[in-house]
């Protein structure tokens, strides 16, 4: 232990962020107060203290496991139950006070829904006055359950309106295959090996595994990003490119893709301007109907009608690692590359897995630019 940890770390907040949470919270207790005071008819109790805590965490904290809406309503509601047990059952004040806050977290380990409020709810119940005292168990439902829960409809209200993910419930989401795998970028640190470290800290950690993923990418990014260094897409690119028109025939594109054993053709206009992308997917598969094309009507078809013509598209000079995340997890296998709006190469994930193997065995490469293929 050294004495500057006793100085606030870093939280990397930003002044938004802090509004946001300041200003949630605001929202959230007053709404909360209005509706059990006035919208149900509560004379009494409508608003206990540990709601103030709960509040910091639901709106200023959303991304923390104990803030999900599972810890809120049920942790209180166990921690409320225990805190009146040790108040009816034990007539020593302190030892009551003590008891209610080791059987909360006890019975908040035990059902998962650990929210630190929660020993503030039990605690709430032995010295909260006579008044809570003679609310017996019912203290539990009015106020904890109610203000809980009003609480939580309003967090998600807002979390929403501001586009926060929550609930957060630590999942990755599906991949866009709808396959169990994670996302390629996922595979090297999946949830396993997360789990295995976890499990070995043992302390319970502020962060879901998700986030904690999610984490461990964004830094593996950046690493990437100095490693990789001034790689530009015109560095790997291909340059000589088979191209078709937009009148020709999906036959003629066939024949094309089989000749040159490739599996997508820029569309380009006569001025050499990019149209769109016709892929052998486009050709095979009929995407309204999501059935398989026939052969014999593909000579019926003009490329026109068959490509993509809303096309991610790449810079000459854009960095490379600015696209790995396309070609892993967007799923995309071609970009084409434009300099102003022509046409000038095209980048696969070939040349995404060629350039970073090469740059991974030589690092030095990254300053001198990898010569195109």
């Amino acid at each position: 232990m050294q004495f500057r940890d006793f100085f606030p770390v870093s939280t990397n907040t930003g002044l938004k962020e802090c509004s946001y949470g300041a200003l949630g919270a605001f929202i959230g207790l007053l709404g909360t107060g209005w509706l059990c005071q006035w919208g149900l008819g509560v004379d009494a109790h409508w608003l206990i203290a540990p709601m103030g805590a709960s509040a910091v965490l639901l709106f200023a904290a959303p991304a923390s496991p104990l803030a999900q809406p599972w810890s809120i309503v049920v942790g209180n509601g166990v921690s409320a139950l225990m805190g009146v047990a040790s108040a009816t059952l034990i007539p020593d004040l302190a030892l009551a006070s003590a008891c209610a806050v080791m059987l909360a977290i006890a019975a908040m380990f035990l059902t998962r829904s650990l929210h630190p409020p929660g020993g503030a709810v039990a605690l709430t119940a032995v010295i909260g006055g006579e008044s809570i005292r003679e609310l017996g168990v019912g203290y539990v439902l009015l106020p904890v359950l109610i203000n809980s829960a009003l609480l939580l409809i309003l967090g998600l209200c807002y979390n929403r309106v501001l586009g926060r993910r929550y609930p957060n419930g630590g999942k990755a989401q599906p991949n866009r295959h709808q396959t169990a795998d994670p996302e390629p970028s996922a595979r090297l640190a999946s949830a396993t090996d997360i789990d295995f470290a976890l499990e070995k800290h043992g302390e319970l950690l502020d962060i879901s595994r998700q986030d904690l993923q999610e984490l461990l990418q964004e830094a593996q990014l950046h690493a990437l990003r100095e490693r990789v260094g001034t790689v530009c897409c015109r560095d790997v690119m291909s340059r000589d490119l088979i191209v078709i028109t937009p009148d020709e025939s999906a036959m003629a594109a066939w024949h094309l893709l089989a000749h040159h054993r490739i599996k997508a053709l820029p569309v380009v206009d006569e001025t050499g301007r990019l149209a769109g992308i016709l892929t052998l997917h486009d050709l095979m598969i009929d995407r309204e109907r999501q059935q398989p094309r026939e052969a014999i009507a593909l000579a019926q078809w003009r490329v026109a009608e068959l490509m993509t013509r809303e096309v991610r598209t790449a810079r000459s000079y854009q960095p490379l690692y600015d696209l790995v995340g396309a070609f892993s997890d967007g799923g995309l296998h071609h970009m084409p590359v434009l300099e102003g709006d022509q046409l000038v190469g095209i980048l696969t994930q070939s040349d995404m897995v060629a350039a970073l193997f090469t740059l991974a065995l030589q690092p030095g490469l990254a300053d001198e630019g990898v010569p195109s293929p």
